[in-house]
């Protein structure tokens, strides 16, 4: 007989009917309960042995971990907490596992400690219920962009251009590194002897190349993973990320504000409506952790209303110099609570900041625009002002930055010089020059972190808690 998934069991109205169970065992009480879960539904399904009946051999290997086989029939549970319950008629045992050794013990245990087990921790409530949100915020973010007719396209992962301009890349090489590899006249590597023949690294992001389908296909995104060198070791930075990238021609910065929004709330309710199960146990963790805060630092909202906050309120739109200036004359900053004080126009916004912003000041999702053109990226499009460009960051409560993106610079000569003056190579990127100079257009694009995107609908706090395997300075695990 064919297994039938927990999930299915659980919601199966029709009692009495022989079934096949198969998952791992999460609990064995009193020689005669066990708790099943197959990593379909946060929820166990309890099997009730007939003790009296089953060898002793078998029953002790019934223990947490163990992979089994049940069999037997579907019944209405006489306990509380579940509607079902499978009468085991017969129990195979398909791998055991050593209780003595087995780290995933039924017990509380610390994050850390789970991130040192990162191959086994998806076996607990809080990591299953992460990793299904995960799932179902990615199906969300293709069904979002395909129903708008929007490309999917797939950018290079390998790339000779540093698109952020910020030189925090690992780069790829096939040529030895004891020391032989060939040399030019002044004793620099020669990477026209590099199996790519010229210098490469992993992408930062895929945005360059994405602009240049946009210029063709009119509306493309990328969702695909980058990496970033730069040795942070804080609660919200990998070293390996995921990235939605969508790009849009004859889009302009409301435009793109007004899609950045959009695409937000329906991943979001997507999630709300799709892993109500996962998120309200994750409302209840979320609950139980900010108890153990002082009271100035708790959440004035649950998960589920921070969710639901999101989906029902408007982002408020704000021009960097005004946010510039509520930040100058708020309460931290004369108090020099802030670690860095804002003392003049022209300073680029930390995280406390951002969250200052949408925590304590608008109380709401903010949309900052209009930032500096010394603390942006090259291909932002520059204001009549010549001192700020159509850049764009969404700040979102407990995240801080959530979405960067700008209008694109689609001027050919004002990019020149922008390029110039920052000392970019244009023959190293004369192909992204080439969009300017055949057919031009208005144009805008964002990226959003997809890991920035889980931990605030999972309500987690370190980004290392939302990837399967994360990546960060000295740590390349698993």
């Amino acid at each position: 007989m064919k297994h039938i998934k927990i999930i299915d069991l659980l919601n199966n109205t029709k009692t009495l009917q022989e079934v096949t169970a198969k998952g791992w065992v999460r609990t064995f009480r009193n020689n005669q309960f066990i708790a099943l879960n197959d990593g379909s539904t946060i929820h166990n399904i309890q099997c009730v042995v007939d003790f009296e009946n089953t060898s002793d051999d078998i029953l002790k290997r019934i223990t947490t971990g163990a992979a089994i086989c049940v069999k037997g029939t579907l019944v209405e549970s006489q306990g509380a907490g579940q509607k079902v319950e499978i009468q085991v008629t017969s129990l195979e045992i398909l791998g055991d596992s050593d209780a003595e050794k087995f780290p995933m013990q039924p017990k509380r245990h610390s994050l850390e400690f789970l991130r040192e087990n990162a191959h086994l921790r998806v076996r607990t409530n809080v990591f299953g219920a992460i990793m299904r949100v995960r799932s179902v915020l990615s199906f969300a973010v293709h069904q979002y962009f395909q129903q708008k007719g929007f490309v999917y396209v797939n950018t290079p992962i390998i790339t000779g251009s540093d698109a952020e301009g910020a030189g925090e890349m690992f780069q790829v090489t096939a040529l030895p590194l004891d020391g032989s590899a060939p040399k030019n006249e002044d004793g620099s590597i020669n990477y026209k002897e590099d199996f790519f023949g010229k210098q490469t690294n992993l992408t930062v992001s895929g945005q360059l190349e994405g602009e240049t389908f946009a210029m063709a296909l009119g509306q493309i995104y990328t969702f695909g993973p980058t990496f970033r060198a730069e040795n942070s070791n804080t609660s919200r930075h990998l070293a390996e990320f995921w990235m939605i990238e969508p790009e849009v021609a004859f889009n302009d910065l409301a435009d793109n504000m007004d899609l950045a929004e959009d695409f937000i709330k329906y991943v979001i309710k997507y999630a709300v409506d799709n892993c109500a199960d996962d998120l309200k146990f994750l409302d209840e963790r979320f609950a139980q952790e900010e108890k153990q805060k002082p009271q100035a630092e708790r959440s004035e909202m649950t998960l589920l209303e921070k969710l639901n906050f999101v989906l029902e309120n408007n982002f408020k739109r704000v021009s960097y110099t005004e946010a510039i200036d509520i930040l100058k004359d708020s309460t931290p900053n004369k108090k020099k609570k802030f670690q860095y004080l804002i003392e003049e126009w022209g300073a680029d916004l930390q995280s406390e900041h951002e969250r200052f912003l949408v925590e304590k000041h608008f109380k709401c999702p903010v949309i900052l625009f209009d930032y500096p053109a010394k603390i942006k990226a090259f291909y932002m499009r520059l204001n009549e002002d010549g001192k700020t460009v159509r850049a764009m960051d969404i700040l979102f409560p407990g995240i801080g930055e959530i979405v960067g993106g700008s209008q694109r610079e689609e001027r050919y000569d004002v990019l020149v010089e922008k390029m110039k003056a920052l000392g970019i190579d244009e023959e190293e990127l004369w192909w992204y020059l080439d969009t300017r100079r055949f057919g031009s257009a208005v144009h805008s694009g964002f990226g959003l972190g997809f890991e920035r995107l889980v931990l605030f609908v999972t309500g987690m706090t370190n980004i290392r808690d939302v990837i399967p395997f994360p990546r960060t300075p000295q740590n390349a695990e698993f």
